[in-house]
């Protein structure tokens, strides 16, 4: 989910600019829209841009709002695991179902020491459900299949974030965890990767809208593989209409802005040090919002398309 910012968020100098009033109101809406699980401060949640005292503002605000309607894993990644294991301390008392963890990336970690650090969690937090976030790009370490056969003797590493293997690895790495850890792919890797056995997926697109994720997900949950793979490929085709930012710094700011076009929710500006856009990334984000509107016009919520 975004890190709502304040109008004054943009401003170096600010330090209180998490936005509950956004926030409380777009996370209640998007629950009441369907979506059945959140997730805070991963890349384009903003966990690299936020002060600590604001990332506990962040999870109090968010678990307050959702009060349990879904469940809530809340971000915690950080440069060393002493911070990572604060910020988890915090969360578990706050009430968080969960934690979504990166490994701290500051220099590359080796396999074994990136094991080693979800499996120091799991045994520091033995309560709490821990969520390997794996983002090889920002995170600079890819864990191989092989290496989840010590991180399933955890019972709380339940979860995964993963888009980055190929179809092949993926079925390998359903060999090992299957029934012990549930992967969530990204939304456009729903057909086929939730019929190899992912659970679900993560959409940042969904707060521009959320119906065409939900249909979507709604349709692998039925094995309606044919309505998937069409929804698979609108999506694709919304975003390759306007193309995707090159710059990878771009690729989360990007969609923020997309986001605050498409009248959904209001995320608000970016937070420093992402104070000059481009104008092409301007009107990235206007065109990948109107793309999205047209998305959600042909997958409208299910009560309006009922009744339509």
């Amino acid at each position: 989910m975004p890190a709502f910012t304040t109008p004054d968020g943009s401003s170096p100098g600010a330090t209180d600019t998490v936005d509950t009033a956004a926030l409380e109101a777009a996370v209640d809406k998007i629950i009441r829209d369907g979506v059945n699980a959140i997730a805070t401060m991963g890349s384009f949640g903003e966990c690299h841009t936020l002060l600590w005292e604001e990332q506990k503002k962040l999870m109090e605000a968010t678990l307050g709002t959702v009060r349990k309607r879904v469940p809530v894993f809340i971000g915690c990644t950080s440069l060393n695991t002493r911070e990572t294991m604060r910020q988890v301390k915090f969360a578990e008392q706050a009430g968080a179902d969960g934690v979504l963890c990166a490994v701290p990336f500051y220099f590359p970690s080796t396999v074994d020491n990136a094991v080693q650090f979800y499996l120091d969690l799991a045994d520091a937090f033995p309560k709490l459900g821990i969520a390997i976030y794996h983002n090889p790009p920002l995170h600079r370490v890819t864990l191989p299949v092989s290496a989840f056969a010590k991180l399933v003797t955890r019972p709380n590493v339940v979860a995964m974030k993963d888009s980055h293997r190929t179809p092949v690895a993926f079925m390998e790495l359903m060999k090992i965890v299957k029934g012990k850890m549930s992967v969530f792919c990204n939304q456009n890797q729903c057909y086929p990767y939730m019929m190899f056995g992912a659970v679900g997926c993560w959409s940042i697109s969904a707060w521009m809208g959320p119906w065409p994720v939900l249909r979507l997900r709604d349709a692998c949950f039925a094995g309606d593989w044919e309505t998937a793979k069409e929804i698979c490929l609108d999506i694709d085709a919304a975003y390759k209409a306007p193309g995707r930012p090159g710059d990878l710094f771009w690729r989360e700011n990007a969609h923020k802005l997309a986001i605050n076009e498409s009248g959904y929710c209001y995320a608000g500006p970016l937070r420093p040090p992402f104070r000059i856009i481009p104008p092409d990334i301007i009107e990235h984000a206007k065109q990948q919002a109107a793309n999205w509107k047209k998305l959600c016009e042909k997958y409208p919520p299910k009560k309006a398309a009922a009744a339509a």
